[in-house]
């Protein structure tokens, strides 16, 4: 954040910090975005200051600067295709890429927000989507654009946010199965409180209601987006006489662990049951068999988040909100279903 040039009609830090009955040091923290303020006042010191010009700067930052990427898990697999995306672009602009961890898909600890401000970054990328009105003032105070890269919630409608079509994703999935002769399809789907597992969901059901097939809720489970959770619901859904001859999984990861839990039972993949999974991170293609996935474009999510924060930054661009196109990839994991 800059100051405004000097001018009677401006008012002084000084008289900025008496119109909010606070001392000049604490106009200081916030205005450079250090922490040891509390959010009431930061926001009512924030105002005034915007009201003064103080948010406005002089002149954008010089090539060299920071672009920050906010995630939850540097080593996840979705980071890592993330990070490359980012890093790209970032350092084609001429910027620096800035890594944060935070350990938590939705709900980030400490004050996180602080952190990123003290390093002054030109923008900011990041992977949850429940930034509070309070995250969202503190950037904007500042003239740092941020962008939401694949929302795992429904971001506010004044956030940008690139996301992919994880409704047809899932009508993808389904539809592939259903073509090779599969009724009996069961779904393994992410946590219910993320858009993007609901939205894959509702694409399998979707699928199977044109088919004219019910979705049999002894069919469905659900768990976290891992490998543990995917064997577990797997076992659940292939231990039993009436199994399902096919599986579509919320995530790669759900994916490996249903072939786990095939391969356990001693079972064989794609022999007596298909399994697809979504998102195409690298170990899909290194598993055998290998993964029949729903490729969702994670680099391209990246550097198209990573553009928009640019050009928000620049002024060429107004908030926006853009979902990529979802595609099947057709591996070694899918075939028409076991002859009983």
């Amino acid at each position: 954040m800059s100051e405004p040039p000097a001018g009677p009609s401006r008012p002084t830090l000084d008289a900025i910090a008496q119109r909010a009955a606070v001392s000049l040091s604490t106009v200081s923290k916030v205005l450079n975005g250090r922490p040891g303020v509390s959010a009431p006042t930061r926001a009512r010191v924030e105002e005034l200051l915007h009201d003064s010009g103080y948010a406005r700067r002089g002149a954008l930052p010089e090539r060299g600067g920071l672009v920050e990427l906010v995630v939850a898990d540097l080593l996840s697999e979705w980071s890592v295709e993330i990070i490359r995306g980012v890093e790209r672009i970032t350092r084609e602009a001429g910027f620096v890429l800035a890594l944060s961890a935070l350990g938590d898909h939705l709900e980030p600890g400490g004050d996180w927000i602080s952190g990123v401000l003290s390093r002054k970054p030109v923008a900011v990328i990041l992977q949850f989507s429940n930034l509070t009105a309070e995250h969202r003032q503190r950037l904007r105070t500042r003239n740092i654009p941020f962008v939401v890269v694949d929302p795992a919630g429904d971001p506010p409608p004044d956030v940008p946010a690139i996301g992919a079509t994880n409704w047809a994703g899932g009508v993808t999935a389904t539809r592939h199965l259903l073509d090779l002769g599969h009724e009996r399809i069961a779904v393994v789907s992410g946590p219910p409180d993320l858009m993007c597992s609901r939205a894959r969901v509702g694409g399998y059901q979707s699928a199977l209601a044109e088919a004219g097939l019910p979705a049999d809720p002894a069919l469905a489970g659900g768990g976290e987006f891992s490998r543990a959770d995917g064997e577990r619901e797997g076992r659940r859904l292939l231990d039993r006489a009436d199994r399902p001859t096919a599986i579509v999984c919320g995530n790669d990861l759900q994916a490996l662990g249903v072939m786990d839990a095939a391969f356990a039972l001693g079972l064989d993949v794609p022999g007596d049951v298909s399994v697809v999974g979504f998102d195409d991170v690298a170990p899909a293609s290194w598993a055998r068999p290998a993964l029949t996935t729903v490729r969702q474009p994670l680099q391209e999510m990246a550097e198209v988040a990573t553009r928009t924060a640019l050009r928000l930054r620049d002024g060429d661009l107004e908030n926006t909100r853009l979902e990529l196109a979802t595609s099947l990839v057709v591996r070694d994991s899918t075939a028409p279903p076991p002859t009983r």
